[in-house]
């Protein structure tokens, strides 16, 4: 039998490591050898994710055990580069890290770490070979996914607008007054319009497709009412005829086990609970419309963080992310 990929989860109490959690108790090829939580030290894991009773017998750690394969840092954007700094971590240990640290400054000096930026629909070739993985973020995924083929084409000519929403997890389980019950319930807003910080990766990957785009992407972020997932309406101008676009999607995404074009229109409860992405495309007048619609929490951080690691370790790339959609 082969060998199992011992795992360490740094930052084991929040969502993402929670949703974590629940695909690597199941995952066939993995060993979870500790999670590291300083304010949860000896309890239960299922005490906190208290869904995983009789799944996971593990308690929280206070120790950071270095015999491990690979490291996930399920930290908030800024605390990975503190861990790092703080902690030395052999090098032989594979981090995979779902902060925003390292998506475009992909360089940590004082260890000497590159990381690949994990988006496996354009970098899969880098990702099985990498070290270091910095995971994309929720919305950047979803509308990198959208935009990616008509960029490897040259085929974005004009600035793009995109709407996307995406649920209450998005904004992490620290309570703050716009992820309380009673503010979201029956309530919508923007936030952070046209300066969201996922705009920077997704810039950053726009060009390494197509270098000579110049023109701006304008993004208007929502918070739903709901608990989770993303739904990304991306716009620009586009020349060809609906078909075309259609074609070309499909065949860019062909190779890739999570991401699909629908021929139908989409709802958001068909991607909740799984890694994939769907994509429905539509030409209106000059204008291409390419709906996007992921899961935050999985294809948006935790799953997407677990298809980069079987493409590290040489497994097949939907291993252990085989989940059932919730549907309705």
């Amino acid at each position: 039998m082969t060998k199992k990929i011992s795992v360490g989860i740094i930052g084991g109490a929040g969502y993402t490591a929670g949703e974590l959690l629940r695909i690597l108790v199941f995952h066939p090829q993995v060993e979870i050898k500790f999670v590291h939580s300083t304010s949860n030290a000896g309890k239960y894991i299922y005490d906190v994710h208290t869904d995983l009773l009789g799944d996971c017998n593990l308690k929280f750690s206070s120790i950071i055990d270095q015999n491990i394969d690979v490291l996930f840092l399920c930290l908030g954007h800024g605390d990975s580069l503190k861990f790092l700094e703080a902690n030395s971590i052999d090098k032989k240990i594979r981090i995979i890290d779902l902060s925003q640290d390292f998506r475009v400054n992909n360089i940590f000096k004082k260890q000497k770490r590159n990381f690949v930026y994990g988006l496996p629909e354009i970098n899969k070739e880098l990702i099985a070979k990498a070290e270091n993985i910095a995971n994309p973020g929720c919305f950047a995924t979803s509308i990198q996914l959208a935009l990616l083929p008509l960029a490897d084409k040259k085929l974005l000519k004009d600035d793009v607008h995109v709407s996307a929403i995406t649920g209450s997890t998005g904004a992490g389980q620290a309570l703050k007054p716009e992820t309380h019950f009673t503010w979201r319930y029956s309530n919508i807003s923007t936030y952070k319009a046209f300066e969201h910080q996922h705009l920077n990766e997704i810039g950053h990957t726009v060009l390494q497709l197509q270098w000579t785009f110049k023109k701006n992407i304008h993004f208007i972020p929502y918070r739903g009412n709901y608990t989770r997932g993303i739904l990304a309406s991306v716009y620009t101008t586009f020349k060809g005829t609906e078909k075309q676009a259609i074609d070309l999607y499909k065949t860019f995404y062909k190779d890739c086990p999570f991401t699909h074009v629908s021929a139908n229109k989409i709802d958001l409860k068909q991607v909740v609970n799984t890694n994939k992405c769907f994509l429905h495309i539509a030409k209106h007048g000059d204008q291409l419309l390419i709906t996007s619609i992921i899961d935050n929490l999985l294809k948006g951080a935790s799953g997407q963080a677990v298809q980069n690691m079987n493409l590290m370790f040489g497994l097949d790339e939907g291993a252990g992310l085989n989940l059932k959609g919730i549907g309705f």
